[in-house]
């Protein structure tokens, strides 16, 4: 009998901690979701504004002769809207971001050729955007900057955001909100960490990115993270719990123990 009794409970554990992982599987899958969709909702955000540039540098081009350098420029940066679309549309998690923006600043630096060709200017230095927001385009410069309770780091900076950083006054950064917050994204935490990279990773610059997710925003974001783990680890344990004991109950009920 009591081999009967110990299979019995060893059959309760069994499902209670299938039940407790498959609940614990859930509050991570919806956590993760929670992340991405800030993070998914600013790369649409960028891809909309290249889309935008495009259709003002289209009504700049109106009626100019282009050369076959000035026609390959355009055509590439034209190609990187519709690469970064197809790539936003297919993020299913943080790290498929960076993709997207890696696609963006190409776009970009492409537009920028064409303008400098136009004009007759010199090509750009290929520069990383402005790290203030990245939709400002080719940085100029970098600037001494520090955020609130940050050490100084040169950052890369648009014309206008240099000059404010200089005048001391706050640059125009991109703000996302963490919690009930809005905080530059360099500060969203590690959610955000992609966006940047993709941005920022190939000019060499990332250390400073990813130091500065480290203030502010940036610790609550982990925080969140670890907070929702914790909650379903004590939700798998409580289930595992009430599990046994109902498996206990239901045993001394049938033999009155």
């Amino acid at each position: 009998m009591m081999g009967v009794v110990v299979l019995l409970l060893l059959v309760g554990l069994g499902f209670a901690v299938v039940a407790a992982r498959r609940n614990n599987e859930k509050r991570l899958a919806a956590q993760r979701e929670a992340e991405l969709e800030p993070v998914r909702k600013l790369a649409f955000e960028d891809i909309t504004a290249l889309g935008v540039e495009l259709q003002s540098l289209d009504l700049d081009l109106a009626g100019r002769e282009l050369g076959p350098g000035e026609n390959a420029d355009y055509q590439r940066a034209l190609d990187a809207y519709e690469a970064a679309k197809s790539a936003g549309d297919a993020i299913q998690r943080p790290d498929d971001v960076k993709h997207v923006t890696e696609i963006l600043e190409d776009g970009r630096y492409a537009m920028a050729c064409v303008r400098a060709r136009v004009d007759g200017r010199p090509l750009p230095t290929r520069r990383p955007p402005c790290f203030f927001d990245p939709r400002h385009g080719l940085s100029t410069e970098d600037v001494p900057y520090a955020p609130p309770g940050g050490a100084v780091r040169d950052v890369p900076a648009c014309a206008l955001d240099a000059e404010r950083v200089r005048a001391g006054a706050e640059p125009d950064s991109r703000m996302v909100m963490v919690g009930s917050r809005r905080v530059p994204y360099w500060q969203g935490g590690r959610a955000y960490q992609p966006y940047a990279s993709g941005y920022f990773g190939h000019f060499g610059v990332m250390d400073m990115m990813f130091m500065g997710m480290l203030f502010g925003g940036g610790f609550d974001g982990l925080g969140d993270g670890l907070g929702a783990i914790g909650e379903g680890i004590g939700d798998g344990i409580g289930a595992i719990g009430d599990g046994v004991g109902d498996m206990f109950g239901d045993i001394g009920d049938m033999f009155d123990f």
